[in-house]
Formats: C-alpha cells, sequence, structure tokens
C-alpha cells in the first residue's frame, strides 16, 4: 500500500488559496497593484511635467493631446493625476501603516494584560479622542514645519485610536479561549503570545478596519491641503484634485470627474481586497 502524506499549510498559504478563489478581491488586488505601479513610473511614463502650464490654452476638455483635459492654467489633467496618486497612495498607505503599528500593539497589551494596565491605557485613548486632532496636528505643523513626512505620521498618530478600541476588543475575547490557555501552560512569554497567537486572530477586523483607514486617511490629507496645511501647490493629490475641481464643476465638469472615478475606483478596490483578506486571513474558518 501507498502511503499518502498529507502536508499541512500555513497561514498565508491557506490565506492566499482562499483569496484566489475570490474572484472581485483579486480584481481589487490588481488594481491597487497598477496604481502602485503606475505611481512609482509617473515620473518617467507622464505626458507632462506637474509644473508645465499653458496658459494661452487654459482649460479644455479632453482632445488626443490631453486625454483628459486640462486645467485652468493649462496644466495636463492626466499627469497630475498621476502625480497626485502617488501623494495620496503615499499618505494612505504610510499614514495607515504608523496607525496599525501603534493601534495593534496598544490594543493587543491592553486587552490581554487587563487589569490597571488595561485601565490606564484605555484612558490615554479616551483622553486622546477628547482633544481636537486638527489642533494636534496644526500644533505639529508650527512646531517642526510643513513637511510631508511630519504629514504621514501626524495623521496616523491620531487614527490609531479606533484601531485600538477594535483590537482590544478582539482580544480580550480570545484571551480565554483554550489555544491561549494551552500556550501559557507550555511556558510561552505573554508577549510571544501575544505576537504568535493573539495578533494573527484578529487580522480579520484589522484588514476590514485599514480598508477604511486608507481612504479616511485621503480625505483627510485632503481637507489638510484645503485649509494650507498638507499638500501645496504645484504639488497635488487626489483629494486636492477633487476640491478644486468642486469649485469649477459648472464651467469644466472633467477636472471632478476624473479624479473623482479615479478616488472611487481605488476605494472599491480596497473595499473588495479587504472583505477578500478578511475571509482569508481569519484563522477560525475552516478550511475548504
Amino acid at each position: 500500500m501507498t502511503t499518502v502524506e498529507q502536508q499541512g499549510t500555513s497561514l498565508w498559504q491557506d490565506a492566499w488559496i482562499k483569496l484566489s478563489k475570490n474572484y472581485l478581491a483579486l480584481f481589487g488586488l490588481v488594481i491597487i497593484g497598477l496604481l502602485c505601479v503606475l505611481s512609482v513610473l509617473t515620473p518617467w511614463i507622464a505626458p507632462y511635467g506637474y509644473e508645465e502650464q499653458n496658459l494661452l490654452l487654459g482649460a479644455t476638455s479632453p482632445s488626443s493631446e490631453h486625454w483628459l483635459g486640462t486645467d485652468v492654467f493649462g496644466r495636463d489633467m492626466l499627469t497630475r493625476i498621476m502625480y497626485g496618486g502617488r501623494v495620496s497612495l503615499t499618505v494612505g498607505f504610510i499614514a495607515t501603516a504608523v496607525a496599525l503599528l501603534i493601534g495593534v500593539l496598544w490594543g493587543a497589551v491592553a486587552g490581554y494584560v487587563g487589569g490597571r494596565l488595561d485601565a490606564m491605557m484605555m484612558r490615554i485613548v479616551d483622553i486622546m479622542y477628547a482633544l481636537p486632532f486638527m489642533i494636534f496636528i496644526v500644533l505639529l505643523m508650527v512646531v517642526f514645519g510643513r513637511n510631508i513626512l511630519l504629514l504621514f505620521i501626524a495623521i496616523g498618530a491620531v487614527e490609531w485610536l479606533t484601531m485600538a478600541r477594535i483590537v482590544r476588543g478582539q482580544v480580550m475575547s480570545l484571551r480565554k479561549q483554550e489555544f491561549v490557555e494551552a500556550a501559557h501552560s507550555l511556558g510561552l512569554s505573554q508577549w510571544t503570545i501575544i505576537r504568535r497567537h493573539i495578533i494573527p486572530n484578529t487580522l480579520g477586523p484589522v484588514i476590514v478596519y485599514t480598508t477604511l483607514t486608507i481612504p479616511s486617511v485621503m480625505l483627510l490629507e485632503a481637507f489638510l491641503s484645503f485649509l494650507g496645511l498638507g499638500i501645496q501647490p504645484p504639488q497635488s493629490s487626489w483629494g486636492l484634485l477633487i476640491n478644486y475641481g468642486v469649485e469649477t464643476m459648472e464651467e469644466y465638469p472633467w477636472l471632478l470627474i476624473f479624479p473623482g472615478v479615479t478616488l472611487s475606483l481605488t476605494l472599491f478596490a480596497l473595499n473588495f481586497l479587504g472583505d477578500g483578506l478578511r475571509d482569508a486571513l481569519d484563522p477560525r474558518v475552516s478550511k475548504d
């Protein structure tokens, strides 16, 4: 008789198998991947420079020379959207990564340890919730100057609070589970249990909230840019282009339509990918 050995799969291998069966998630992954590649290659493939103006041309509708038209300064909209994608995606991913790093660790430690440490850590979260985040960001900009890297960190530093609460709630429901008690009985340290057993079991809600945080961060960056505290002209971001398009939508509707469609497509892709990753990365979902 031939013995067939069945090899096990890791969490990430199993996640990829599940994700590959979800066509909407794969569509979102392809769209996000293409946008990231285009953003990286923009300086080499953009048809015009992002500062290049033609005041005599002014705002023109889409044509063979300018596929997405031009703005009132004669700047190519396709180029502006491509360069804006570099800024918007960078802000979204870096600021979200900062929020994830702080929020997941904070919530996991507070929820697992519990007691006085949990009470103290969550009171700090409550106090920060009560502070107007806009004043916090403005103070950072005034003290340290207008720096785009500081903008990423500042936004991430105010977006981690909800993440910490979500993770804490998940951890509190997990810490009395059998697999956590088994790990504790084996003599594993608290940090090892948190890192290897607790955090992986919170990936589902974390991934879902992450897909909501990225567009939220993009909109927050747009608001700051509108107030003059974020991206400054001649640089652009999708949010800044949309704000500008709203002001001129009656005369030049393409200035709103094209950046709006680009941002909407990105948000749909993130939501599709997030739903797929939620199902694929949840270790409590049984294997097919």
